[in-house]
């Protein structure tokens, strides 16, 4: 199956993280996808919180676009820092 993820297993890791319910995590997680597919039949933009955002193409298509990861930065080892 690769790396792809079915609905119950989602909603499984959401409810542990969250500390709800399978089926309260399900709920939420269907209001989050039916919200986004609203808002891009309507021709709008959808943002799938901490992920990235939806945005509406041609012809009924659309276009996801992931949030930028943040950068960090490389330290250097312990004793080698400049005086």
């Amino acid at each position: 199956m690769g790396s792809s993820m079915r609905k119950a297993e989602i909603a499984k890791r959401l409810a542990r993280q969250a500390g709800l319910s399978n089926a309260e995590a399900a709920d939420q997680l269907d209001r989050v996808v039916n919200e986004i597919l609203a808002k891009l039949r309507k021709g709008k933009a959808a943002p799938f919180p901490g992920l990235g955002q939806f945005t509406p193409g041609p012809k009924g298509s659309y276009r996801f676009k992931p949030k930028a990861s943040p950068r960090v930065k490389k330290q250097k080892p312990a004793g080698h820092e400049r005086e």
